[in-house]
């Protein structure tokens, strides 16, 4: 029994750390909804008075670009600002034949009369936040904006934004990411529904009450002053937004988030481009969660409610990780439940997914109806979407968690850029992007036995107990076997 026994304690404390983010979710979606009756009376610049218009430093890092620099370069070339209180710097850690060409574009822009330089470096020490930070030294700029090589900002973007840096508090002016790739394929419209949920639930609602965001890596800016007295930008973790962002904000700065301000960016449109950046952000996420933990805990300046939301925020990507335990031993637990009628009511009891999955359901649907209208008709299509999203997601669970595990661990690892592409259409060949990784991680295997292992689960519901079987779990085992399934096949697809 005592097996038995550490399978049900460590199956319970899953399903309770999922319930608890569930609910705090759930609180979130409260706060999104009682901010859309708030009215937004926040001092702005005039920036048609010539004496409000702040120095502008847009700041691009980019690393072997090739499909994407051109595009990049040409539209924040369109940017709307006065030319004599706008920078632009290319932060290039390039290694390939794309700084010849991107050093030879610069000049052509510069040929127009646009302030626009190409920094490149002896070496990546940092990654993106060293070449950030080393961009920041020369910046002329009293505010930095920050795109990445995949995102195109209209023209007007600036305008939208910078305003908001009249109040002396703000540090950090984020804006909605916008996905011009969104159906493009199931899988990149997967990854829109998960960001269009962070983009509207979570942002809104944490921003809305004054808890922690973050600052989402592009598409906003930052005020200089903000960035040197946080301590400026480390590369100690993989994702050195999230942790610049909590630093700022344990210093008393704010943030404003602006949802009405979407600015376009392409997806991963290859599961192998999109395991590397799930990889980034969760192991990134656990690594922050290591490092601010106990400043966040020991802030004298936040209140306890902000303390929760900030822990539950850090902890997000560690959710794949009791997603995954109490996938794996969610079929022990079938066998148990039929073998101890006793343990029955404790089963009842134990409904806690069931509710979580309710929960995320409801939270959800108010982001998808924003986006896409709702009515019956629209409802029903939600329903598919939500099941094949949450599906999928349970499928990179295992991929996740060893992102989570190592962040966790302090096991320290490159920086790995994600893919561009520069494809919108279905029918565009991705395959001869020099890019791409061909090798097949040992971790796609264990995605196919784990497929397997939950089509075991479903066959179980058949034949576990004398009463005919229990399909309680049965629902739960088909979307595991879909997502692992789902994960297994695109990534061998991918590698042929």
């Amino acid at each position: 029994m005592i097996l038995e026994t550490l399978v049900i304690v460590l199956y319970t404390i899953s399903l309770l750390l999922i319930f608890m983010y569930s609910l705090a979710q759930l609180n979130l979606l409260f706060n999104y909804l009682s901010s859309k009756k708030v009215k937004d009376d926040s001092p702005k610049f005039d920036l048609s008075n010539p004496d409000e218009i702040p120095y502008i430093t847009i700041q691009l890092p980019v690393y072997n670009e090739m499909y994407v620099m051109e595009r990049l370069l040409d539209n924040i070339a369109k940017i709307d600002y006065p030319k004599d209180k706008l920078e632009i710097q290319v932060l290039d850690d390039s290694t390939d034949e794309t700084v010849e060409t991107t050093l030879k574009h610069v000049q052509k822009l510069q040929a127009t009369g646009l302030d626009i330089k190409h920094i490149t470096r002896t070496d990546r020490k940092g990654f993106k936040a060293g070449a950030l930070k080393e961009g920041l030294e020369t910046a002329k700029g009293s505010i930095i904006a920050i795109f990445d090589s995949d995102f195109l900002p209209q023209k007007d973007w600036l305008k939208h934004t910078v305003p908001y840096f009249k109040d002396e508090a703000i540090g950090v002016v984020q804006t909605r990411w916008g996905h011009i790739n969104r159906n493009y394929s199931i899988l990149t419209r997967i990854q829109a529904f998960a960001l269009d949920a962070h983009f509207t639930l979570e942002q809104v609602g944490r921003n809305s009450k004054g808890h922690f965001i973050n600052f989402n890596g592009t598409a906003g800016l930052w005020r200089k002053t903000c960035i040197i007295d946080a301590g400026n930008w480390e590369g100690d973790t993989l994702t050195e937004d999230l942790d610049l962002s909590y630093r700022a904000q344990l210093k008393n700065w704010k943030f404003k988030y602006l949802e009405d301000v979407e600015t376009p960016a392409e997806l991963p449109i290859v599961i192998s481009a999109a395991r590397s950046q799930q990889f980034r952000w969760n192991k990134g996420g656990a690594e922050n969660f290591r490092k601010m933990m106990g400043r966040v805990i020991k802030s004298k300046n936040i209140t306890a409610k902000t303390k929760v939301h900030g822990l539950l925020h850090l902890l997000n990507s560690t959710m794949f990780l009791n997603v995954l335990i109490v996938g794996v031993l969610s079929i022990p637990m079938l066998y148990i439940k039929n073998e101890y009628a006793h343990l029955r009511p404790y089963f009842y009891v134990m409904s806690f997914f069931v509710m979580s999955t309710i929960i995320f359901f409801i939270c959800y649907w108010f982001m998808y109806k924003n986006i896409y209208g709702s009515g019956f008709k629209n409802f029903i299509k939600y329903i598919g979407m939500f099941f094949v999203f949450f599906s999928i997601a349970m499928g990179f669970s295992l991929h996740n968690s060893i992102a989570v595990l190592e962040g966790h661990w302090g096991k320290k690892s490159e920086f790995v850029r994600t893919p561009k592409f520069n494809i919108s259409k279905y029918k565009d060949n991705w395959k001869n992007n020099k890019y791409m990784k061909r090798t097949i991680s040992i971790h796609v295997i264990f995605e196919g036995v784990l497929m397997l292992y939950f089509g075991f689960g479903m066959y179980s519901a058949f034949i576990v107990g004398n009463q005919g079987g229990d399909f309680g779990l049965f629902p739960f085992h088909l979307m595991l076997f879909i997502g692992f399934g789902y994960v297994f096949f695109k990534s061998i697809a991918s590698k042929v």
